[in-house]
């Protein structure tokens, strides 16, 4: 028999992963989806802008700190 948990941990770590793994490929879109069009996702565009890895930095830093 499997323990189950009811926390909904499972399903937030899935979706935090899908997320980091956008994160990587698009930082923005990452960010997008996590926080929507506020000041942290058009930070992420300059950021990205500037240089992938800047963008990709932060975008994995927004997904992990909610």
């Amino acid at each position: 028999m499997a323990h189950t948990s009811n926390s909904g941990t499972g399903d937030s770590l899935g979706g935090d992963l899908f997320r980091i793994v956008l994160a990587i490929l698009l930082p923005p879109l990452g960010v997008f989806l996590e926080v929507g069009l506020t000041k942290q996702f058009w930070l992420n565009v300059l950021l990205t802008l500037l240089g992938y890895l800047p963008g990709i930095v932060h975008a994995v830093w927004v997904i992990a700190r909610r």
